[in-house]
């Protein structure tokens, strides 16, 4: 996506460990030392003032960069578990700022660095007029209204849950929709009609978050920081395969805050889910509850309070 924008940017041969497949290591050195190169052309043109890593071993070259040449790092950590890259660069970091507040007991700092949980940079919410969205969708006002996806890419293991359930019958006055990732939505679009929208991808997502009343989602850090934001109870299904299992992560932690349900993929069978759709739904009461938790969560304003904050402590040096 980010050629199609107006950022100037360059991208860079980054790989991660192959653990299972060691022998390919050797890209992973070879575009190291490549993006090395292409960093310091780049710092040779117009040196940086701050290196910020947001997660993930593409981060790791630039702040090491960074370290390297005396440049300021700072970290962005959106999941409740950190990963390697955050732990790693955590202790000499000038600033941690946190998706999850708890990920601040699993990370060694060193006394100058200043740790904040300001939330992940999202698009803020719109206000939310639930009859317009709804009408726009085609649903009466009176649906109670299930919004299932699995990510920018989909995910299949919700898909073929959720084309199950449409084929069995979704609960009386219950209305779905229904994102089913680009690359998948050949086999599921005939799924459309009656109170059932089928997308291959939603954009923008705010008119889906405005009509919804629960979430089904997986467990990354941005679905979770946009669902608190507009305030939606969620049932996350965690990707089992994600690394170091941090949806799990996300995931119990969110239930833990009352925002959320936890429902493990090796759980998740149309059974489940429409039992667990069916008990949200004639329990207002808990509906409640869950987006008051969602709400003490939010943190809509992250991406202005996190670049401020940013820029504070540069323009202090």
């Amino acid at each position: 996506m980010l050629p199609t924008t107006e950022f100037p940017h360059v991208l860079l041969d980054l790989h991660p460990l192959y653990r299972r497949t060691p022998w390919n290591n050797w890209r992973t050195l070879v575009g190291a030392v490549s993006a090395w190169r292409a960093i310091s052309d780049m710092a040779r043109v117009r040196r940086p003032q701050g290196v910020i890593g947001t997660g993930g071993y593409a981060a790791g070259l630039a702040l090491a960069w960074g370290r390297a040449h005396g440049v300021p790092t700072m970290l962005h950590e959106p999941d409740s578990h950190p990963g390697l890259t955050t732990r790693t660069f955590a202790r000499g970091a000038t600033a941690v700022y946190l998706g999850f507040p708890e990920a601040a007991a699993k990370l060694r700092t060193a006394t100058h660095t200043r740790v904040e949980s300001l939330g992940c940079p999202i698009e803020p919410p719109a206000p939310r007029n639930r009859e317009e969205a709804r009408r726009a969708w085609g649903f009466p006002e009176d649906a109670f209204v299930v919004l299932l996806f699995g990510g920018s890419q989909g995910a299949r293991a919700l898909n073929e849950v959720a084309a199950a359930w449409v084929a069995r019958g979704l609960p009386p006055k219950t209305a779905l929709i229904w994102a089913t990732g680009k690359q998948q939505a050949a086999g599921y679009l005939h799924h459309e009609g009656g109170l059932v929208r089928v997308r291959p991808y939603l954009a923008p997502i705010a008119d889906a978050y405005a009509a919804a009343d629960i979430a089904i989602t997986r467990a990354g850090a941005m679905s979770i920081a946009e669902l608190c934001a507009w305030q939606i109870p969620s049932v996350l299904v965690p990707l089992p395969t994600s690394a170091q299992d941090h949806q799990t992560h996300n995931a119990r932690t969110t239930e833990s805050s009352g925002a959320a349900i936890h429902l493990p993929q090796a759980d998740l069978t149309v059974d489940r889910v429409d039992t667990v759709v069916r008990a949200l739904q004639a329990e207002p009461v808990r509906l409640d509850a869950m987006r008051d938790a969602a709400a003490r969560r939010a943190r809509p304003d992250a991406a202005e309070a996190i670049a401020r904050s940013i820029l504070t402590m540069l323009d202090a040096r």
